[in-house]
Parts: C-alpha cells; sequence; structure tokens
C-alpha cells in the first residue's frame, strides 16, 4: 500500500540534512507518523542512533508505535517501542521511541544533550499541548547550545507553518498534500431541549440508514459515550458499537481500530484522540456532536482538568476529514451551518490557559535564569508565571529561581507538583497519599449529593477494593485505582483497605494545598476563612461544618465567597509546624485604642494570640501615624478654626510661589504624618489622647520662622470695618479672593474694596441686609456705590424702616444695627 507522503521523502531527506529544523504539513491519512518515520530510520546521520517522535495522547502513541512495528513485521519493544505515564515498551534494540505528555521532557531532564537521539519529531504540533511547547523549546536550546546535530522535524496536518517558521531562523515547510476524497457535509442542529447523548443516537440512527460503511462518532467524553452506547444498545442495531478513549484497555482499542472479524458494520464512538494520529479502518461517515473536551486549568483544583468546550474550526475541518480517507464520505455536523462560521478558527495554544506550575519547576531544573531567553512558539503570560513561582516557593521546590532538592525530587515524579509534594511529605502515610493522588487526580466516582469529604471519598474506595458493594460509579474507581496502583509500584508498596483517618487525609492535602489550609469562622459555621485570604463556604448543612479546620482540595474559582467541593478535616496540631509567630501591632477603630498581640498564623489564619505588655515607642508611633493617615485629619482635635487657618496658609502658598509657604493641604498632611506629628505623640496611646495636643502649636511650627509673624499681616483671619466690627474672612485652599459677609450699614464710608495679601487681593464682599439676607456680591465697592446702592436703598427702606439708609453712603457714618431716621433719609 502506498501513502501519499511517499512523493516529498526525498525532498524532506534532503531538508532534513541541510536544515537543523523542517516543517512538515501533511493532512490526516498521509501516512506522516506511521511510514515516515520508517523510511527515516536508514539515513546516514541516524545510523548508531535513534529517533524520538512525541504524540499528544497516550492511546495515539501505544497505536502509532504498534502500527509502524507491523509495518516493520515486529512487535513493539524491539526497533520500534514507546513510553507512555506508567508504561514503557522498549528495549536494548529499540530505534524508534513513540513518547508522550512529559516523558519527551523528563528525557531532556536526565540527559540535557540527548546523547544518542539525532531525531526528534513533534507529532500532530498543531495540537499545542503545553508538553510540546515546552519540550520544543527546550530541544531547540540543547540544539543551540549543545547538539548542532541534532535534528528536530515538526509535524502538522493543520498548522500556521509561516508564523512558525519565521520563529524559527526559516526553517524550510515541506508539504504533502495527501490523500482526502471529498466529504459531503450535513448539518443538523439538535433540539434544544434535547441532552446531547439522545441527539447523538438519534443522528447516527439517521446516518446507518442513508449511508454505507463504518460510523466514527466523535463524542466530548467517555461518560457521553456511554451514554450514547447504552441508547443504541436498546434499539435493533445491524451494527457493532465500540467505544473509544484513552482509558480503554488495549484490548477494546484495538476492536474498535481494526476492522469487524466477521464483517459487520461499525458505530465508533470516540473522543478527539480520533481527530487525527489514528488510522481506524472502514470509516466512510462522520457523526461529530461539536464539542471536546480539553486541558484547561482548574483553580477550584489547582491541578489541570478536562473541560468541555465547542470544537474550533480547524478540528471540525479534521474530524469530518476522516470520512474521506478511503473514498467520497459523509459528514453529519451536530450544529447549524451559521453557527459553523462563529466557532473559533484554530485551538488556543495550552500554554495560555495552563497551570504553569509543572513548566516553570522544569525550566528551574533546566537551569533558565530568564524564561524569556528560550524560543517560544507563544511565550507563556507572566501573570501565570508568577502565580506558578510564588506557588513553588510554598512548596519548597525552589528559592528564588534556583531548584530546591526537594524540588528535584517532586520533580522525578509523573505529576503535579502539588501531589508530587503530598507524597514525599507523606512517608509515614504512603499508601494514603498514594489513594488521594489517585482521587484527585482522576474524576469523582461519588455523587454531588454525597457531601465535600475527601476522607469519604477514600473509604469508599477502599472498601470497593476489598470487595463491598459501594454507591459509587464503577468505572470511576477503576480509573482512580488503575493510578493508585501505579503509585504504589513507584513507591514499592502494597494495598491498605483500613478506614482512613479523617485528620490524615487533611494532614496530607495541607501538603498539596498549603494556601488552603481553613479555620471556621462561627462554630458550626459553613464559612471558613482560606490561609490565603479568601473566605469560602460549605454547602449548607454538609457534615463538615463540625469542624474547626479543613484542608481544602476543591473550590469555586469564581469572585465573592467561594463554595468548597472537597476537602478533609485538619487537626490543629498538624499546624504547629507551619504556624509563624509575629508581633502584631494594630489600632482598633471600634476601641479607640491601639491593641497588640503575639499571634501564631498560617498564612492569614490565626493558631492563637497573647497579648503583648509593651509595645516600642517606635512601632506605636508609627502605629499611631498610619492610624490618622486611616483614619482621617479629624482624628486628631481639629475644629473649623483649623480648617481656616489651612485655607490662609495654602491661599498664600498659591499667592506668593517664590516664598516657603508649606503644603498644609490635607492630604499632604495626611500624607506626611510620621514627619510633623509623630514628635508629638509620645504620651498617645487611645483616642483620648489626641484631644490633649496643643494642635495650634504643631501646625504653627509647620510654617519657616521668617514667615511666621506675617501670616496675620499677609492673610488676616479678620478685618475691621467702619463700624468697629472685626468680621471673618474666608479663604480657599485653591487661592481663589477671599470673602467677607458683611451687613451693608457697616460699610457705609468704605469707598475702596478691602484687599489682603499687601493689596494684591482684593476681597469679595457678601453685603447683607440688617436680616443677614444677602443684597449684593461685589468686588468694586466704588461701582456699587455709584449704581446700585440706590436701587438697593429703596427695597431695603420698605422692608427694614427703622434702619438708616442714608442718600450718600459715601459720608454715612456704619452702624451695627438699628439707628433713627433723620428728616430726608
Amino acid at each position: 500500500m502506498s501513502y501519499p507522503v511517499e512523493e516529498i521523502v526525498p525532498q524532506l531527506k534532503e531538508a532534513l540534512l541541510k536544515h537543523p529544523v523542517v516543517i512538515l504539513q501533511a493532512p490526516p491519512g498521509a501516512g506522516k507518523s506511521t511510514v515516515l518515520p520508517l523510511m527515516l530510520l536508514d539515513e546516514p546521520w541516524l545510523q548508531g542512533s535513534k529517533m524520538i517522535m512525541l504524540e499528544p495522547r497516550r492511546l495515539a502513541a501505544r497505536s502509532v508505535a504498534q502500527r509502524i512495528a507491523f509495518l516493520r513485521d515486529e512487535e513493539p519493544g524491539n526497533t520500534i517501542g514507546y513510553r507512555v505515564r506508567f508504561e514503557a515498551v522498549v528495549s536494548n534494540r529499540t530505534r524508534c521511541e513513540v513518547v508522550t505528555e512529559g516523558i519527551l521532557t523528563r528525557m531532556l531532564q536526565n540527559d540535557n544533550a540527548l546523547e544518542g537521539v539525532n531525531l526528534v519529531i513533534f507529532d500532530e504540533f498543531h495540537e499545542r499541548s503545553l508538553h510540546a511547547d515546552l519540550a520544543l523549546a527546550l530541544c531547540l536550546q540543547a540544539q543551540q547550545v549543545l547538539r548542532e546535530d541534532l535534528r528536530i522535524l515538526i509535524m502538522s496536518a493543520t498548522l500556521d507553518g509561516e508564523k512558525i517558521s519565521s520563529l524559527l531562523n526559516n526553517a524550510p515547510i515541506i508539504t504533502s498534500l495527501g490523500r482526502q476524497y471529498p466529504v459531503t457535509l450535513n448539518y443538523t442542529a439538535p433540539d434544544k431541549d434535547v441532552y446531547l447523548a439522545p441527539s447523538t443516537a438519534r443522528v447516527i440512527r439517521k446516518a446507518l440508514i442513508e449511508q454505507q460503511g463504518d460510523i466514527l462518532t466523535f463524542l466530548p467524553g467517555t461518560a457521553d459515550i456511554h451514554r450514547v452506547a447504552e441508547l443504541l444498545e436498546t434499539g435493533a442495531m445491524e451494527a457493532s458499537i465500540h467505544p473509544l478513549y484513552g482509558e480503554l484497555p488495549f484490548k477494546k482499542q484495538q476492536e474498535a481500530i481494526l476492522p469487524h472479524p466477521y464483517g459487520k458494520r461499525k458505530v465508533v464512538l470516540a473522543t478527539s484522540i480520533a481527530e487525527t494520529s489514528l488510522t481506524i479502518e472502514g470509516i466512510t461517515t462522520v457523526v461529530d456532536s461539536g464539542y471536546a473536551r480539553v486541558p484547561k486549568f482548574d483553580p477550584r483544583s489547582g491541578l489541570t482538568r478536562l473541560e468541555t468546550i465547542r470544537v474550533p474550526r480547524d478540528a471540525a475541518d479534521q474530524r469530518s476529514g476522516r470520512a474521506g480517507r478511503l473514498g467520497p464520505g459523509v459528514a453529519y455536523r451536530m450544529w447549524a451551518e451559521n453557527v459553523h462560521h462563529q466557532l473559533q478558527p484554530h485551538r488556543q495554544p495550552e500554554i495560555l490557559e495552563a497551570d504553569l506550575a509543572p513548566l516553570l519547576l522544569e525550566l528551574m531544573n533546566w537551569g533558565v535564569q530568564n524564561i524569556y531567553d528560550l524560543t517560544w512558539i507563544t511565550p507563556p503570560p507572566v501573570g501565570a508565571i508568577n502565580q506558578a513561582k510564588e506557588l513553588l516557593e510554598q512548596l519548597g521546590a525552589i528559592e528564588g529561581n534556583v531548584i530546591t532538592a526537594r524540588g528535584k525530587e517532586m520533580l522525578r515524579l509523573p505529576t503535579h507538583p502539588r501531589i508530587a509534594h503530598m507524597l514525599l511529605e507523606g512517608r509515614n502515610l504512603t499508601a494514603l497519599a498514594t489513594d488521594i493522588a489517585a482521587l484527585l487526580e482522576e474524576r469523582d466516582p461519588l455523587a454531588k449529593t454525597a457531601g465535600a469529604d475527601l476522607s469519604l471519598r477514600v473509604e469508599v474506595l477502599r472498601k470497593w477494593r476489598a470487595g463491598e458493594r459501594v454507591n459509587a460509579e464503577r468505572s470511576a474507581l477503576e480509573r482512580i485505582e488503575r493510578v493508585a496502583s501505579s503509585w504504589r509500584k513507584i513507591f514499592k508498596i502494597g494495598v491498605d483497605n483500613a478506614g482512613p483517618i479523617d485528620s490524615d487525609v487533611g494532614k496530607l492535602l495541607a501538603e498539596a494545598y498549603p494556601e488552603r489550609i481553613a479555620r471556621q469562622m462561627e462554630k458550626h459555621s459553613v464559612r471558613f476563612k482560606l490561609a490565603n485570604g479568601r473566605v469560602v463556604r460549605l454547602p449548607d448543612h454538609d457534615p463538615l461544618m463540625r469542624e474547626t479546620w479543613l484542608a481544602v482540595a476543591q473550590l469555586d474559582s469564581g469572585s465573592g465567597e467561594g463554595k468548597i467541593f472537597l476537602a478533609a478535616p485538619l487537626d490543629e496540631e498538624d499546624l504547629v509546624h507551619r504556624a509563624e509567630e509575629t508581633e502584631v501591632v494594630t489600632w482598633n477603630r471600634e476601641k479607640g485604642m491601639i491593641t497588640a498581640a503575639l499571634e501564631k498564623r498560617v498564612g492569614n489564619v490565626m493558631l492563637s494570640s497573647k497579648p503583648l505588655a509593651k509595645v516600642p515607642d517606635d512601632l506605636r508611633i508609627e502605629i499611631l501615624c498610619d492610624a490618622v493617615q486611616q483614619e482621617g485629619i479629624k482624628m486628631l482635635p481639629w475644629t473649623d478654626v483649623h480648617d481656616a487657618w489651612q485655607a490662609r496658609v495654602m491661599s498664600l502658598r498659591t499667592w506668593r510661589p517664590d516664598e516657603e509657604w508649606p503644603d498644609v493641604s490635607e492630604a499632604h498632611l495626611l500624607q506626611t504624618t510620621h514627619e510633623w506629628l509623630a514628635p508629638y505623640l509620645t504620651a498617645v496611646t487611645r483616642q483620648q489622647d489626641f484631644n490633649k495636643l496643643d494642635l495650634d502649636a504643631i501646625l504653627a511650627g509647620l510654617i519657616p520662622w521668617n514667615l511666621s509673624n506675617r501670616l496675620d499681616v499677609l492673610a488676616p483671619a479678620k478685618l475691621l470695618v467702619p463700624s468697629g466690627s472685626m468680621i471673618k474672612l474666608h479663604y480657599g485652599a485653591d487661592g481663589r479672593p477671599p470673602y467677607m459677609e458683611v451687613r451693608l450699614q457697616e460699610v457705609f464710608g468704605l469707598t475702596e474694596t478691602p484687599a489682603v495679601n499687601e493689596g494684591r487681593n482684593k476681597i469679595i464682599l457678601h453685603l447683607l441686609s440688617p436680616g443677614f439676607k444677602p443684597v449684593q456680591v461685589t468686588q468694586d465697592l466704588k461701582s456699587f456705590w455709584q449704581t446700585t446702592y440706590h436701587e438697593v436703598r429703596k427695597e431695603m427702606r420698605m422692608r427694614y424702616p427703622r434702619h438708616h439708609w442714608p442718600e450718600d453712603p459715601w459720608t454715612a457714618e456704619a452702624v451695627r444695627g438699628a439707628k433713627r431716621r433723620h428728616s430726608g433719609s
């Protein structure tokens, strides 16, 4: 059987001979994953060495390795082998290793130069997994620094080759046209009120009637696959139903991939693992649900989990293309045609939305000082890197930018740093730690109504493992036990099915989630405060509300009070070694005094507190100054007199910029309390003590000595008017003209508008009636006497007949109150 990729092999070989990095674009079915490695195996530059091919999924890695081995008429583990998490099928004869997940990164960490490896192939690179991006960055640096002879081949079905080429020194792009027959697209929007499983089952039955050959159906996850399988099996079916997903036993996977032994039609129900690398015989029709489960960082668990999303357009095109590998095919898309154009065009690189703690720990071990010095196809976001660094420092995995001995230990375990830290710290509880690790990494086996207690999940797992009947999802328990068994092999321990001690579960959880140690806020309350300061709550009536302390494994990542999904009780004694002892001196606003205590805290959560008898003076004064800054200037014996003084000084500061009038604005005074107020707080400990301060003297001290006696001259608080009264002036802090509120009769005989600041700034006169009602506002008294006064006089004589309203205000006697009227007045 010939493969389309064979046509470009000579061109590819020549490119690899001349260039360190080559990009191959080839559609599904071209043979790039299975045939190409065999054709490169005997290249002169590969003699005596091996190639590594990275696959983004375990099922694809196994299947691709088995297919290549089959084409060589060998069993996997000879010339062709594979490594996936917890499984390695290789030997000293293996020259082509198909690896997945973090395996290639681990190889690089163990041997930075990848000695004995002359070619690294990145298959299905368009999926842009975090591991692939990291491994490529490390391979590129190894190539630049240690291994000029190392070759890198980046392969993809749908890839922006030009963009990647430009980032990799214009690496050559080889394109294979592949073998693709036309595919007819049928858009069939599901009923709004019908769940995904019954809608999919209906479309599959329709396709079985309308089309010939086998059907490949894409569903988001295993639960959907099982539901659709159950629905199909209840009806009369002429086809054989085969699930296909990563955790399926190998024999079942092969039944889905290979033709039916008796020639019966097949319906393969697959996750997105069937989009590319896998070749499934006999497929002529595709049914696409339009959904996929992709890895996303889940802040509520602190781990990367699978999340159901709408597939992007490029993935939808790949899926439908599976129907056109053998001949013309048909694809049923379970969405409206207009919706298709609204889909996201391409997959989002995982590095943009992943938890980067594992990546950062790998880079610290690699010895990178600045991660942005590496060549990234998509650089990791700065915020996510900072978050990862904070977590790794909490776990003791790094100090600054250097990995610690504990960090190196954690890195040897194939799991998230949180889980690795828990497994290593739980040496006396290793069997329990392995069960918890498996439960955290897999789907919850209990219903949502089971409550939040993780100890209960451990108990159920152990009872089921011991053969007891339990009310839990069997398939989930099977997956959990497979992972737990792998961990037990790594730690060389046996099974423990004893009932778990709740506080031991919490103790181990706290090692994975130190920032989520939580204390109950009130007795028997559902509200807890985390060590990171956040407030979270249990579901109402959850039995864990009897506990004072919890270690929280999963919580709502939304804003506000988060909801606890998984947690376990904690013994306070197990927290003592985590507590930091600090002297906490604060201003107690409610009591109006300084409070001081010696506190033991785990983050923001307090374990214990003892009152402090003596507070150092410098610390006490600093707290008082901070309190004034927080509470405001009115915490001092500040009155209207001080407001007026403040406005006068600030006016002069504006009017006379060449002089050293100080900034006494409230904002500046509060900002500088430690400078001007601190020296006077030696006897202050509580709110009442502030009232004893001589604030007049303190504020006067802010004005330089050479200006202090000029304040009353340049900006007097009051002015003498012709009646003999001293009338208050109102100043503005922004330097606006001051104003005076004075009864009109008190300024008879005053010919010019009064001024301050050595006559430079005229005041504004608010002239009032005898009843202190506004009559006129003016800054030109002379003009007022000449014009407006006579109109005002008529009105005032009618309203206030007992008062003196002379015709000639220039020469009239100013009076404070009523005066007998003279003839003609």
